[in-house]
């Protein structure tokens, strides 16, 4: 795993048998309009080939870093999440690893410290992406009822705030949903795979607003390729992992192209290359 960047808290969670992770009160990120990365990556976290030791991970989908530069990894087909720490060449087992589980279809919170067994928190959901905002409140993406729903604390059923209208590709529709981000203001932007866009969803609309991609499949600076990961800074600057195309891709607020930052330079394990960026 390459870093380029850092993005404050964390806790893990689970859904049937993949293990994810949460960041907590994830809002907008303080980045420069002009900032530029370096386009070599330096292997922060595995890169030690494929298995299940402590050095090792295997099909990681999904990562944090909090303020002291702490690295948090779901290591999927480890079903485990990895706790890596600066500079560290191995990580520490911080929930799950004990095997695959049951396929029950839920979240499991883990506590941060002594977190031997989880708890259940919400059932019968096809969950790939979480976060939370400043309250406490959980966002999940159902790829099953191609749906994003807010779960207020102590909350069971939660309310649909994006989707919800069946898998298509109209603007009050998603196709499975992947990742979620939460800004300041609470709109959700979502990660819609198979539609090969990002979506804005502003509080309380009825429908949202592509602000990346949906000029179909393709590796055009207008185009994306089953995106994944997005995050969003202070400026409303959208940031997506573009993994068909292997390449992290920037578009600024109201832009109808955006630009290569990381990758880009076809697959591969070289330091200048990624291979499906999650």
């Amino acid at each position: 795993m390459k870093r380029s960047t850092t993005l404050n808290n964390v806790n893990a969670y689970a859904h049937f048998n993949i293990l994810f992770f949460i960041p907590v009160c994830f809002v907008s990120i303080d980045i420069h309009p002009n900032a530029g990365w370096q386009q070599n990556g330096i292997t922060v976290v595995g890169g030690n080939r494929q298995g299940n030791g402590i050095n090792q991970l295997s099909k990681p989908l999904g990562m944090h870093v909090d303020d002291d530069q702490t690295v948090y990894v779901a290591d999927q087909w480890n079903h485990r999440i990895v706790k890596w720490k600066w500079d560290a060449t191995s990580g520490q087992v911080v929930a799950g690893g004990n095997g695959q589980g049951n396929g029950a279809h839920q979240v499991v919170r883990w506590p941060r410290r002594n977190g031997t067994s989880g708890e259940t928190i919400i059932s019968n959901i096809d969950c790939v992406g979480l976060t939370m905002d400043e309250n406490g409140s959980l966002y999940v993406t159902d790829e099953g009822k191609h749906e994003v729903r807010r779960y207020r604390r102590g909350e069971s059923q939660g309310t649909v705030v994006g989707g919800g209208n069946g898998r298509g590709n109209r603007l009050d529709q998603l196709s499975y949903p992947r990742y979620v981000f939460v800004d300041r203001d609470h709109s959700l932007y979502v990660s819609d795979e198979r539609n090969h866009r990002v979506m804005k969803w502003v509080k309380g609309a009825k429908q949202g607003i592509v602000v990346a991609g949906g000029q179909e499949e393709g590796n055009g600076l207008a185009q994306l390729s089953y995106p994944y990961g997005v995050v969003v800074d202070q400026l409303g600057t959208v940031y997506v992992a573009d993994l068909g195309n292997d390449r992290i891709m920037r578009w600024p607020k109201g832009a109808t192209q955006g630009s290569v930052i990381v990758g880009g330079n076809s697959r591969g394990e070289q330091s200048n290359q990624l291979n499906w960026p999650i």
